[in-house]
């Protein structure tokens, strides 16, 4: 783990998770108080039907403003985008957000590893990923992708998360270079590009 990292030049904070990640979410979002100079991509396991309570729940959490997110939406600094139920979210070299109905990976549609993994392609050592909790392996190879192509991978510690088999999984497969609590990855948001 490099602890003296230092994060430079992110365009994409791509976070992802599932079972008890959501806890995490409701616990960073009212304290990040600035508008950023990157997008914040979240991509969560959720149910597979029309729901916004998840849209709904976030943007009550933050001052951030939310952007709806369809096909082709375009991908602008200072916004949070959520990868809506029952599509892997995907990432086009023009700094547009695509959408896709193909099978499920892990189980998940979103799948985190699926949108982390086209997020490398395009963004590169500009991208920084972060993956919660959770119950399945989603998440790990797409961590490996954002490592290789240059960007930085942070995970849950998993003692601090109420499902720890994700980031434990992904600890063991990605020598992360942070490995963090709440309170830890608050900082490092903070701490992007200052």
């Amino acid at each position: 783990m490099e602890k003296s990292r230092v994060i430079e030049g992110c365009k994409v904070l791509i976070i992802g998770g599932s079972a008890g990640s959501l806890e995490v979410l409701m616990e960073l979002l009212p304290k990040l108080t600035f508008v950023p100079d990157f997008a914040i991509v979240l991509v969560l396991h959720r149910k597979s039907a029309e729901d916004s309570t998840l849209e709904e729940l976030i943007s009550y959490k933050t001052d951030i403003p939310l952007m709806d997110v369809e096909d082709k939406t375009p991908l602008r600094s200072g916004f949070i985008y959520i990868a809506p139920s029952d599509y892997h979210l995907l990432f086009e070299t023009n700094d547009v957000l695509s959408l896709d109905t193909s099978e499920k990976i892990n189980y998940s549609r979103p799948s985190i590893d699926v949108s982390f993994e086209s997020a490398a392609e395009v963004y590169g050592p500009a991208l920084v990923g972060i993956l919660l909790s959770g119950a399945n392996s989603d998440g790990t190879e797409g961590l490996l992708a954002i490592k290789r192509g240059g960007g930085a991978i942070v995970v849950q510690m998993p003692e601090s998360a109420q499902m720890p088999f994700m980031p434990m999984n992904a600890i063991e497969n990605t020598s992360p270079h942070y490995v963090l609590d709440v309170k830890g990855i608050l900082n490092f948001i903070l701490h992007i590009n200052s």
